[in-house]
């Protein structure tokens, strides 16, 4: 069993905080305290070193183990359910009220129904 970096996940959690705030990637690394040939190269599917790891994790205020995975484990069942995994993390928003968190939650169920029937055509 091998542990890496999901480096896909760190780049689209990074990317979401820089869309958020409404910078750009130099901006970004600058804030967090990075090179921005680092978060290059994470676009570019790199892992980044320890350090760079600590330091992204930390700046996104997120477990180093939410961008970890594990290769050649094989995990019997099916993945928990989406909802269920991000209710926790919406309803720690402080920003958020019930019904902002009720809302998103139906809106990813019915993204997730539409996700689910596009495949389901296609195959």
């Amino acid at each position: 069993m091998t542990t890496k970096v999901d480096v896909g996940g760190l780049y689209a959690a990074l990317d979401a905080e820089r869309d958020a705030r409404g910078v750009s990637w130099r901006q970004l690394a600058k804030e967090i305290g990075v090179s921005p040939s680092m978060l290059s190269r994470l676009g570019n599917g790199q892992r980044p070193d320890a350090d760079g790891f600590a330091t992204l994790v930390r700046w996104l205020n997120m477990s180093a183990e939410a961008f970890m995975i594990e290769e050649g484990v094989e995990r019997p069942g099916t993945e928990p359910d989406l909802v269920a995994q991000l209710a926790p993390l919406l309803r720690a928003r402080q920003d958020l009220d019930d019904k902002d968190v009720d809302y998103l939650e139906e809106v990813i169920r019915a993204t997730l129904r539409h996700v689910q029937a596009s495949r389901g055509a296609s195959d």
